[in-house]
C-alpha cells in the first residue's frame, strides 16, 4: 500500500533455456533491499526516522507527549493540503494558489455568516462552493487554454491575494474578520473541524485523524480505482492517455477541485480555531505544500509519486518546525532546513526515477 507506481515499458522476455540458464546484468533480479530503497516512500520514511531522532536528543521537550501531540498536529495541517497538492502533482499539475485558497475559504465563510447574521453552517456552505469554483477555474482554464498550470495558478494566487486583503477591509473596516464565536452553529462547527480528545492525558487535535483517513483514502484510489489510473495516465502522457480513453479534462480539472476542497477544509479549521481570519496569511505556505509532495517521492515531471510519501513529507515538516522551536533555536532555520530537505529529495527522486527505469 502506498507504493509509488512508475511507468514501465514493455519487455518481452526470451524463453529459459533451461536450468542452467546464465543471467546476465540485464536480467538478474536486484536485491531486495535496492527494490526497497528504490521506492521513495521508504526513503522519506527514513528520513522522518532521522529528522525525529535528530530532535529526541538536540530538544530533549519534544520526548513529552504534549509535545509530540503539537508536532503532530502541525503536521496534519500541512499533510492535509500536501495530500491533494500530491495527486495533482502525479497527474502532472502544479496550483501556487493553494496557500492563499485556504484564507479565502474562511474569510469567505466567516464574512459570508457574520455580515447576513446567518448560521455559521451556511458560510460553510458558501465557503465550499467557492473553493470548489476555484479548482475548477484552474483545472479549466488549464485544460482550454493549454498554458502551464504554474502560470494559471501564479495569476490566481496573485488575484487571490488582492481579494482576500481589499474585500476584507472593504466589508469589516479592518485586515481580519470579526470573532464569529458568539454566532449559532459555531460551537457545532467547531467539534467537527477544530475538537481536540484526549489520548493518555495528552489533548490531540481531531486534524490528525483526519489527516490519517485522508491519506489511506487517497492511497486506495490510488491503487485501486480506475480513477487512480487515470491520475498516473494524465501525468505521465495526456496524450497517449486521450487516446486509449481516459477523460483528461475530468481528471484534471478534478484534481484542481480536490485541492479546492482541502483548502475549504483547512481554511474552515484555522477559522474554528481562531474565531477570526488574517486576510493576508497563507502566502508562502504554497511552497511548503508541494516541497512535502516532493520530499515524499512525486516527481516534478507528472506520473510518479504516492499518497503515504507526503504523509512522512508533511511529517518532517511538523517535526522540524515544531523541533526548532522546543531546542530554542532560531525559527529563521526553518527555512534553511526547508531548502536541505527539498534538495536532498530532488536528488533522491532523480535517482529512484534513473533505477525505476534502469533494467
Amino acid at each position: 500500500m502506498g507504493m509509488t507506481q512508475h511507468a514501465e515499458p514493455a519487455v518481452t522476455s526470451p524463453p529459459a533455456s533451461g536450468p542452467g540458464k546464465v543471467k546476465d546484468g540485464r536480467t538478474a533480479e536486484r536485491p531486495l533491499a535496492l527494490r526497497l530503497l528504490a521506492r521513495p516512500e521508504v526513503g522519506v520514511f527514513l528520513g522522518a526516522v532521522a529528522v525525529w531522532v535528530f530532535f529526541l536528543i538536540a530538544a530533549p521537550p519534544v520526548r513529552d507527549g504534549s509535545s509530540m501531540a503539537n508536532i503532530l498536529y502541525q503536521s496534519s495541517t500541512i499533510g492535509i493540503m500536501a495530500l491533494p497538492v500530491a495527486l495533482l502533482m502525479i497527474g502532472g499539475e502544479f496550483d501556487l494558489s493553494a496557500g492563499v485558497a485556504v484564507i479565502t475559504s474562511a474569510l469567505t465563510a466567516s464574512m459570508f455568516a457574520f455580515q447576513l447574521t446567518l448560521n455559521v453552517w451556511a458560510g460553510i456552505v458558501v465557503a465550499l462552493l467557492v473553493s470548489l469554483a476555484i479548482g475548477f477555474l484552474n483545472g479549466w482554464l488549464v485544460v482550454r487554454t493549454g498554458l502551464p498550470s504554474f502560470l494559471i495558478t501564479l495569476g490566481t494566487f496573485l488575484i487571490l491575494q488582492g481579494v482576500n486583503l481589499a474585500v476584507t477591509k472593504l466589508v469589516t473596516g479592518n485586515v481580519a474578520t470579526d470573532d464569529i464565536s458568539n454566532m449559532d452553529g459555531f460551537d457545532q462547527a467547531k467539534k467537527v473541524f477544530a475538537s481536540s480528545f484526549e489520548v493518555g492525558g495528552v489533548q490531540v487535535k481531531i486534524t490528525i485523524v483526519y489527516w490519517l483517513v485522508f491519506a489511506a483514502i487517497a492511497t486506495w484510489v490510488l491503487l485501486r480505482t480506475r480513477y487512480g489510473n487515470w491520475v498516473f495516465a494524465v501525468g505521465g502522457n495526456k496524450d497517449s492517455a486521450r487516446a486509449v480513453g481516459v477523460p483528461v479534462t475530468f481528471t484534471k480539472i478534478s484534481l484542481f477541485m480536490l485541492v479546492g476542497f482541502a483548502a475549504w477544509f483547512v481554511g474552515m479549521h484555522n477559522l474554528f480555531s481562531f474565531n477570526t481570519v488574517q486576510s493576508g496569511e497563507g502566502v508562502g505556505q504554497e511552497l511548503i505544500y508541494i516541497s512535502a509532495a516532493v520530499i515524499g517521492g512525486c516527481l516534478l515531471t507528472g506520473g510518479a509519486g504516492s499518497a503515504i510519501g507526503p504523509v512522512f513529507g508533511a511529517f518532517m515538516f511538523g517535526m522540524v518546525q515544531q523541533g526548532i522551536v522546543y531546542a530554542g533555536w532560531n525559527p529563521d532555520w526553518f527555512k534553511a532546513f526547508l531548502g536541505v530537505m527539498l534538495l536532498g529529495a530532488v536528488m533522491i527522486n532523480l535517482w529512484v526515477s534513473r533505477t525505476a527505469t534502469r533494467r
